[in-house]
């Protein structure tokens, strides 16, 4: 697996649009509340999740980013959906069309890592008072998670 594949991208090809990989999670306690990061990027909620490595399988993704930006051990249980029609515009002025996988995953083992810098905060979240979301991609997983709509693909 190649670390930083994304990054050593966008030294090449700058802040210039791309089609990127990612995937991520939704994790969920005993009172069917979600998992959801701040994010540092744009400081705003999300689902914990980030790029696929070249190499790596979206499986492996999802579990090492949420390792990574919560300190939390899961593991996949099946898939929620798959997204592919979103454009993304990040504060630092990249632009990717974001492909994303996202699973539905299940706590392994609480660790004592750190979230990294990308993760401002974590919290669970009721349906009924979610925070804002970060963008409409996120916040359309949560809505086919409680809507039971799932598999899907956009």
């Amino acid at each position: 697996m190649e670390k930083d594949y994304i990054k050593n991208l966008r030294q090449r090809v700058g802040h210039e649009p791309l089609i990127l990989n990612f995937a991520g999670g939704i994790l969920v306690n005993e009172k069917n509340e979600i998992l959801l990061q701040k994010r540092s990027d744009f400081n705003s909620w999300g689902l914990p999740g980030g790029a696929i490595e070249f190499g790596e399988s979206a499986e492996e993704a999802c579990a090492r980013e949420f390792l990574e930006e919560t300190g939390l051990k899961v593991k996949v249980k099946s898939l929620l959906g798959v997204s592919t029609n979103f454009i993304q515009h990040y504060p630092n002025g990249d632009v990717a069309q974001a492909v994303v996988i996202e699973f539905i995953v299940e706590l392994v083992e609480k660790t004592d890592e750190q979230g990294s810098s990308e993760t401002l905060d974590l919290g669970y979240f009721s349906k009924d008072n979610l925070p804002s979301i970060f963008n409409k991609q996120h916040l359309n997983f949560i809505r086919q998670y409680y809507n039971r709509d799932y598999p899907f693909v956009e």
